[in-house]
């Protein structure tokens, strides 16, 4: 009798246990987030600075890379991902010797931002750069 009673408790146990399971299928397509890649260009003069704005669509990573300097590819300028409040781009990352290839690497939530590139006097000539930024 006991050990009756023991296996219908255990069915009993299982059957409630089952009933609480979450069985149900996913419906409709799982979204990928697109990624966005925006490609700015420029030139900085010598003590000048120039900036781009961009907007993202959601939360996720922001990666802002100095692809290329010229003449000099060698040069170095201050590098900044920012936050745009309307006039002006306020930092987040900065990298005040960003060479052709430094990467900046940040998270951003949906909203405007903005890449800057100034001269923070080692430029000897007007520069001209590429920018690529990369989110979500």
């Amino acid at each position: 009798m006991l050990r009756l009673l023991t296996v219908s408790a255990f069915i009993l146990v299982c059957s409630v246990a089952a009933g609480c399971a979450d069985d149900d299928p996913i419906t409709g397509p799982i979204e990928t987030p697109t990624e966005i890649n925006e490609t700015f260009t420029g030139t900085v003069t010598i003590l000048g600075a120039s900036s781009h704005v961009f907007t993202t669509e959601r939360a996720g990573r922001a990666d802002v890379i100095l692809e290329s300097l010229a003449p000099d590819s060698a040069a170095s300028v201050s590098l900044i991902f920012g936050t745009w409040n309307g006039s002006a781009c306020q930092l987040i990352i900065v990298n005040d010797n960003a060479t052709t290839g430094t990467t900046l690497i940040g998270n951003a939530s949906a909203g405007s931002f903005c890449v800057r590139v100034s001269d923070i006097g080692r430029l000897t000539e007007p520069t001209t750069y590429t920018i690529k930024v990369i989110h979500f």
